[in-house]
C-alpha cells in the first residue's frame, strides 16, 4: 500500500510527464507496466477515500492557514458537552491577542512611576517636586503572652530593659530606612518618635513610630520601619523566655503633605 501511495503522489504531481512517455513507449512496454497505476482516476479516487479530501499542489493535504473563527466556533460548540474544551477555546483567544500584548504591557508599564519601560526598577526622581511639611504615623504589635508579658512589665528579662532599648532601635531603624528598602530616597528627618505600650487586655506590646521632614517626598517608610524595627528588637529581648511571640498589625495610621495630602485609616 505505501508503494502505490508513493507513486500516486508522484503521478499527481507529474501527470503532463507520465502522458508523453506512456505514449512514447511500445504497446508491449506500455502492457508491462505495473496495472496498479494504469489508471490515474482510480487513483485519486484511492486518495482522496483515504486523506478525505485533494492534495494540496505542495504535496501536502489541509488548508494551508489556521482559520481561527471557524476553530473557535468548533471549540465553542464542543464546549456545551465537554468541559475541557473551554481550554482549547482560552488558546484560541490567547494566540489572537498576544500581538496586542507588547504594547499594551508597555504602556501599562509607563504608569508606574517605580517601573522603567523595559520592566526595570528605578528610583523615582522627585526634582520637580514642591517641598512640603510631611508627616507619618504607623504602628505595629508584638503578642508576647502572659508568662512574658509579666517578666517584661517587672524588667526581669535577661537582656535588661526591653522598652528602652526597642525604643532606641526604632529611631535608628527610621534613620537607615533609606539603606534598607532600595528604592527610598535618603531624607533629612527633622523628628522620629518612637512610643512602646504595654497592653495587659492581650499581653502585648503596642508600639507607635511617628516621623516628620520637610521635602519633596513622604516619610510613610521611615514610620513604618521605626515600628517594625522596634518590634524585632522587642522579639530580641524576649527570645530565650519564648519562641512564640509574634509581630502583627504592621501598617500606615495617617499621613500628611504632598500631593496626596491628608489621609487618615478609617477615615
Amino acid at each position: 500500500m505505501f508503494s502505490t501511495l508513493r507513486r500516486a503522489v508522484f503521478l499527481r504531481r507529474y501527470p503532463a510527464v507520465i502522458s508523453p512517455v506512456k505514449k512514447a513507449f511500445s504497446s508491449k512496454i506500455y502492457d508491462e507496466i505495473d496495472p496498479q497505476i494504469m489508471n490515474i482516476d482510480e487513483l485519486n479516487q484511492e486518495m482522496k477515500s483515504i486523506f478525505g479530501e485533494e492534495p494540496s499542489p505542495d504535496g501536502f493535504s489541509g488548508p494551508a492557514t489556521m482559520d481561527f473563527s471557524e476553530l473557535k466556533s468548533k471549540a465553542e460548540s464542543l464546549k456545551s458537552t465537554n468541559p475541557e474544551s473551554s481550554d482549547l477555546l482560552s488558546h484560541i483567544e490567547y494566540q489572537k491577542s498576544s500581538k496586542e500584548q507588547p504594547a499594551q504591557v508597555a504602556s501599562d508599564l509607563s504608569k508606574l512611576t517605580h517601573v522603567g519601560i523595559s520592566g526595570e526598577a528605578q528610583m523615582v526622581d522627585v526634582s520637580s517636586k514642591d517641598n512640603t511639611k510631611r508627616t507619618a504615623l504607623a504602628s505595629c504589635k508584638v503578642v508576647l503572652g502572659k508568662r512574658v508579658f509579666d517578666l517584661v512589665l517587672a524588667n526581669q528579662m535577661g537582656k535588661g530593659d526591653v522598652l528602652g532599648v526597642a525604643k532606641i532601635a526604632g529611631i535608628n531603624g527610621a534613620k537607615q530606612t533609606s539603606s534598607l528598602i532600595p528604592l527610598c530616597h535618603n531624607i533629612a528627618l527633622t523628628h522620629v518618635r518612637v512610643d512602646l505600650r504595654l497592653n495587659p487586655e492581650d499581653f502585648s506590646v503596642d508600639i507607635e513610630g511617628e516621623a516628620s521632614c520637610t521635602g519633596k517626598t513622604g516619610v510613610e517608610m521611615e514610620a513604618m520601619t521605626a515600628v517594625s524595627v522596634a518590634g524585632l528588637t522587642v522579639y530580641d529581648m524576649c527570645k530565650a523566655a519564648s519562641k512564640d511571640i509574634s509581630i502583627t498589625d504592621v501598617r500606615l495610621e495617617r499621613k500628611t503633605g504632598g500631593k496626596s495630602g491628608y489621609w487618615s485609616r478609617g477615615e
